[in-house]
């Protein structure tokens, strides 16, 4: 069974979308999407995360139309981006005692574990981190709330080389311990062709076939 499928996806109205978008994802891979900005990335993550309906055709998650499901299926879907809110003056800890609760099966223990070996942490204010510390303290809280599909948008953008192989490093460590799939975007080409499994192109909201990186 396909962790994430996109059928006959289109935008609706006059307004940008994507265009007659389908593929599938299995478990235990990293995905990609390159694109310049613009090209329909974000606004197929905001298609998946977003309550109400703004696409025709279908998107399922482990074989569910998300349409009617959104608040269920969103317990199982964890998302790292810098557009991501959380509570600029709160903690990381207070971050998660404020808003785990909105997930069925939020672990804080788990959480503060992964904040450790990330080496982030629990009562830094969430405004102070650097934006590497940011995109580990969101890594964290998806692993926290048992996620089993991770949409990470430009999560790599503006961090340097060294945090960039960290978070690579961690995400296969992840994928090799649990089951969990990972899909993201970039507009760094060379980037992603090293470091995932699986690449396809946006461009103009028209996207091509996964192909396996190099």
């Amino acid at each position: 069974m396909s962790v994430l499928e996109f059928k006959n996806v289109n935008g609706r109205g006059r307004k940008f979308g994507l265009k007659d978008v389908s593929f599938s994802l299995e478990t235990g891979f990293i995905y990609a999407i390159a694109g310049e900005n613009g090209a329909g990335k974000t606004t197929l993550m905001r298609y998946i995360l977003s309550e109400k309906k703004l696409y025709s055709g279908n998107i399922y998650f482990e074989g569910e139309d998300i349409e009617g499901r959104h608040e269920r299926i969103m317990n199982s879907i964890g998302f790292i981006s810098e557009d991501n809110k959380f509570f600029n003056e709160r903690s990381a800890l207070q971050n998660a005692q404020l808003l785990g609760g909105f997930y069925d099966s939020f672990d804080m223990d788990l959480y503060k574990e992964s904040l450790k070996a990330m080496g982030v942490s629990e009562t830094v204010t969430y405004f102070k981190m650097s934006r590497g510390e940011k995109i580990k303290m969101q890594l964290a809280f998806a692993i926290a709330h048992k996620s089993s599909l991770l949409l990470m948008d430009e999560a790599t953008a503006g961090l340097d080389p060294v945090y960039r192989i960290e978070l690579f490093n961690m995400l296969r460590r992840l994928l090799a311990d649990e089951n969990v799939t990972v899909l993201m975007s970039s507009h760094n080409m060379t980037e992603i062709e090293r470091n995932t499994d699986y690449t396809a192109i946006i461009e103009d909201g028209r996207m091509g076939g996964f192909h396996e990186s190099i």
